[in-house]
């Protein structure tokens, strides 16, 4: 694919399309928003060469970033919103009023016969919902961001007896 700005040959799976323009991934970072101003900026051509080294010693975009949010996961913050039953207070996750109805969904969940369906129904939550919360990590006391797993610096709502148990149940659903 070749980039409609700067004219660059980008490879397989990298290039962006952006209101079916072809840009290069540095181009389309700086892509406006604006839909008025998309075509001035398409119309202001750069040589490809130009922008080369950004691609020889540039970072992806976006990876300092991620670098920083990996290295805040793995002293245990959380990089994202809350789970159901938590809440931030100072930076940190604390348990809320919600972390009994967590509890109540695990443990219901292991010790009644009921359905992914029956029991979003009961809980006011959908069957992904339910998934989610059931297999969420942080309910243990950890962090998952990344792919990695890090030991957070909050308290756990469900205890790892319960919640292996669950997974062992959901597998076999």
């Amino acid at each position: 694919m070749v980039c409609e700005k700067c004219g660059y040959q980008e490879s397989l799976g990298k290039e962006k399309n952006s209101n079916g323009i072809k840009l290069c991934s540095i181009c389309f970072h700086f892509l406006p928003e604006n839909l008025e101003k998309i075509q001035d900026y398409i119309q202001e051509k750069i040589d490809w060469k130009n922008l080369e080294s950004f691609r020889k010693y540039g970072q992806e975009i976006g990876s300092k970033l991620k670098k920083g949010m990996s290295a805040k996961a793995q002293t245990g913050m959380l990089m994202a919103r809350p789970p159901l039953g938590y809440s931030v207070l100072n930076g940190k996750l604390k348990p809320n009023e919600e972390a009994a109805k967590v509890h109540s969904l695990f443990t219901t969940f292991l010790q009644k016969d009921y359905s992914l369906n029956s029991l979003a129904k009961n809980y006011s939550l959908s069957v992904n919902g339910i998934k989610k919360i059931l297999s969420n990590r942080t309910y243990l006391g950890e962090i998952k961001f990344a792919g990695k797993l890090s030991k957070g610096d909050h308290e756990s709502i469900i205890s790892p007896e319960i919640f292996y148990a669950v997974q062992r149940k959901l597998k076999d659903i």
